[in-house]
């Protein structure tokens, strides 16, 4: 609280332990991200803990290639909203430069990748993808 506190150190907009700070350290993961992707083509990034649950941070990630996000269930509908939010905007751009004639099912399937990207961690520790929709049998 003190990093956010005007009356006394007010460094921060946001508690820095809960919201990434883009400027400052969000160069130093474009930089990581640039260099480790030289090296490596298919690294997997991704970023766990508060930050992962946080819809500004969620959004960064998402701009910035990341692979997944990782939060505390209890955050995990707000990381799965700002995923949506993110997929709905790029796939709004793609679609623009289609033709009128294009199909908008490709907003739903951006939308469905985005959202199941996001992992959260049990309170064990253990990771866990969010659960899928299963069919159910029909009764005659």
């Amino acid at each position: 609280p003190d990093y956010v506190d005007e009356r006394k150190a007010g460094v921060f907009a946001n508690d820095p332990f809960q919201s990434l700070d883009q400027e400052g350290v969000g160069l130093l993961i474009k930089l990581a991200i640039e260099k480790g992707r030289k090296a490596r083509p298919n690294l997997k990034i991704g970023i766990c803990g508060e930050h992962g649950g946080e819809a500004k941070s969620v959004k960064f990630c998402a701009a910035n290639g990341f692979n997944y996000v990782s939060c505390s269930p209890f955050r995990v509908p707000i990381a799965r909203l700002a995923a949506a939010h993110v997929a709905l905007k790029y796939s709004a751009k793609s679609v623009a430069k289609k033709p009128a004639t294009s199909s908008p099912k490709g907003k739903k399937t951006v939308a469905k990748k985005a959202v199941k990207k996001v992992v959260t961690s049990s309170p064990k520790g253990k990771k866990k993808t969010a659960p899928k929709k299963t069919k159910t049998a029909k009764r005659k």
